[in-house]
């Protein structure tokens, strides 16, 4: 059974900080995220509803907008059947 989050008035959803962008840590992880996505077969939309995360929010993830939390990161890397330390790897990081 997949989560489908619910999208009322009381869900945030993230803004992104201009300091962090471009980061190249970020882009490294956004990049590996979205490969290994890919390799998996999910879509942006897939993951993200896995992660229980909004769309656009991953989306900014994976374009290195976004500093994503620990926590997020774990989702993630389990969502792609994986540790967070092994997709950290395949950043380079």
């Amino acid at each position: 059974m997949v989560f489908y989050p619910s999208r009322g008035n009381h869900q945030r959803v993230p803004t992104y900080s201009r300091r962090n962008r471009g980061q190249s840590a970020l882009i490294a992880l956004g990049e590996a995220i979205k490969r290994v996505r890919i390799a998996c077969g999910f879509s942006q939309e897939e993951l993200a509803l896995r992660v229980e995360i909004d769309r656009s929010y991953m989306g900014g993830i994976e374009r290195g907008e976004s500093n994503v939390t620990v926590l997020n990161l774990v989702k993630i890397a389990g969502a792609l059947g994986m540790d967070a330390s092994d997709l950290l790897a395949q950043a380079g990081l």
